[in-house]
């Protein structure tokens, strides 16, 4: 009988992501669940924060296996320069990226429901072909969000405007962007006063697309944004 423990997907044997913490729990009816988050073994006050969230929305399950990746293939590479958080809501952070996907269901199931609980008529609306960003419109930083773009345009294809110039009624700022005034709408990217923020937005049902590619672009932007973040602090 083989009693060998098996090994999680996302690892490499015998080397330690860094330190994994309880930060608060999730109460759902009866039942309770851990927030855990994956934070750097050698944490030094005198390095900045980069802070990387996904999963908020819990249909879209994308943004955990993308951060997942992110810290088994390239965070090893921030060690000694960036104090790295992923999952929790911390301050002080110099760069916060938010991942989120935007899927088919948002039109089919999530969309109708939400004009349903409103009392208001579902109008049908278009999803964005690829990759997006969402810009804070009260605090933009246009070159940070397009260091971002360039770099995962070379993974993945960058979302277009619509024949209206817009992403989801959105004007498109500069290519692959739009914003929103984030903390104004309460929106995730808004929790910390990073300087370097942004929402991302892949498209994992296109058909110009896989879903490994729509996780490449992920790691790739939350790369790019690290890097800019440092060269600019």
């Amino acid at each position: 009988m083989n009693t060998a423990p098996a090994l999680y997907p996302i690892d490499t044997p015998g080397t330690p992501w860094g330190d994994v913490e309880q930060y608060g729990h999730l109460a759902y009816g009866s039942e309770s669940y851990p927030l855990m988050a994956i934070r750097s073994r050698d944490w030094r006050d005198d390095l900045p924060v980069v802070l990387i969230t996904g999963g908020v929305h819990g249909y879209e399950t994308s943004g955990v296996h993308d951060a997942l990746q992110f810290v088994d293939q390239r965070a090893a590479d921030y060690a000694g320069r960036v104090n790295l958080l992923v999952a929790p809501v911390r301050d002080r952070a110099l760069m916060h990226m938010d991942l989120h996907e935007t899927t088919d269901t948002d039109e089919s199931e999530f969309r109708p429901a939400l004009a349903a609980r409103d009392g208001k008529p579902f109008e049908p609306g278009e999803i964005p072909d690829g990759f997006y960003l969402v810009d804070d419109s009260e605090n933009p930083h246009s070159e940070f969000q397009q260091a971002v773009i360039e770099a995962v345009e070379k993974v993945t294809h960058i979302a277009p405007a619509d024949d209206n110039g817009e992403i989801l009624g959105s004007p498109m700022v500069a290519r692959g962007v739009i914003q929103y005034p984030l903390k104004q709408l309460g929106l995730c990217a808004s929790i910390t006063s990073a300087p370097y923020k942004t929402t991302t937005e892949v498209y994992p049902d296109s058909p110009r697309a896989t879903p490994e590619q729509c996780n490449a672009a992920q790691v790739a932007a939350m790369c790019a944004g690290i890097d800019y973040a440092l060269a600019h602090q």
